[in-house]
C-alpha cells in the first residue's frame, strides 16, 4: 500500500486496486493552497475556506492524476445511503446529494470528501466499473456501502465476488467514542453483530467504523477487502479529522477513474 508522490501532493495507493485500467488515490493533506485550520490541500468547500482555495485545490489534484477538470463528477454529501449511477461528468449541473457514486464511464472522475468518515473505494475489473462511497457513523447504520455493491449489480452487471474494495483513513476505534442515541440506532441496524464493532474502556463506548464497514462489505458476497489501517485522528500531519480537530479542519479528497 505504497504513497505516492506528484510534485508537492502525496496520495495513497492500494496494492489490490493496481490495475492498468485504474487511477485511483486517497490525498493527504499536504501540497495544496488553505491557510491554516485547513492546511493545505482542503476539498471542503463547506468548512469556512475560500472557494478559490478550494477550487484551486481541487485542480492540483486532478492534475496529480491526470485527469483533466471536466471529467470530474462530484456529490453533496448528506451521510445517506443514496447511490448515484453516473453517466458523464457533472459539468454546470447542481450537485446531487448522495453518499456513494457508481460508473462504467472512462470519462468520469469520481470525487468525494473526508475527515473521519470512511472512503470505500471500489473496483469490477470484469465489467469494468468503479465505485466511491462515504460513510460515517449515520452512513454505516444506512449500510451505505452495502447499497453501493446492489447498485453495482444491478446498474452495471457487477458481481460482488468479482469487487475489489478499499477502505481508506478514518477514525479509529481508540478515538470513536460514542453516546447511548448513537448506540441505539447501531443496534437496530446491526443486531446480534453490533458488539463485533462495538467496545467499552473507561466507562466508554467506542465504535469501530472500519471493521463495520468490512463487515457490511462481506455480507453483500465482496472477498477482496483492502484496509488502509490508518487512524485520521492519529495522523493529523496527513489527514483532516473531525474531532482529532475539534471541528476546525478541511477535508481530504479520494479519486477512482477508469482509463
Amino acid at each position: 500500500m505504497p504513497f505516492r508522490q506528484s510534485g508537492e501532493l502525496r496520495s495513497l495507493e492500494f496494492d489490490s486496486l493496481s490495475n492498468p485500467r485504474l487511477i485511483h488515490g486517497v490525498f493527504t493533506r499536504l501540497g495544496g493552497l488553505s491557510p491554516a485550520p485547513w492546511r493545505s490541500l482542503n476539498l471542503g468547500s463547506t468548512v469556512g475556506d475560500s472557494p478559490e482555495n478550494v477550487q484551486g485545490n481541487r485542480a492540483r489534484l486532478l492534475r496529480a492524476i491526470d485527469r483533466p477538470e471536466a471529467s470530474l463528477h462530484e456529490v453533496w454529501q448528506t451521510h445517506s445511503s443514496d447511490v448515484v449511477v453516473v453517466t458523464e461528468p457533472r459539468g454546470a449541473a447542481p450537485l446531487v446529494q448522495a453518499d456513494a457514486m457508481i460508473t462504467r464511464s472512462r470519462q468520469v472522475t469520481l470525487l468525494m470528501r473526508f475527515a473521519d468518515c470512511v472512503p470505500i473505494l471500489l473496483f469490477d475489473p470484469e465489467v469494468p466499473a468503479v465505485g466511491l462511497a462515504h460513510a460515517g457513523w449515520l452512513g454505516t447504520v444506512r449500510k451505505t456501502a452495502a447499497h453501493a455493491v446492489q447498485a453495482m449489480a444491478t446498474h452495471l452487471g457487477s458481481r460482488p465476488g468479482a469487487l475489489r474494495a478499499a477502505l481508506g483513513p478514518a477514525i479509529g476505534a481508540d478515538h470513536y467514542v460514542i453516546g447511548a442515541d448513537v448506540e441505539l440506532q447501531f443496534r437496530a441496524a446491526f443486531g446480534a453483530e453490533s458488539d463485533r464493532h462495538l467496545t467499552r474502556h473507561n466507562g466508554s463506548l467506542r465504535l469501530d467504523l472500519l471493521s463495520a464497514n468490512r463487515a457490511l462489505l462481506e455480507a453483500e458476497g465482496v472477498e477482496q477487502i483492502e484496509d488502509a489501517g490508518l487512524c485520521t485522528a492519529c495522523n493529523l500531519s496527513d489527514w483532516f479529522s473531525h474531532r482529532g480537530e475539534a471541528g476546525r479542519t478541511g477535508r481530504f479528497g479520494a479519486v477512482v477513474a477508469l482509463r
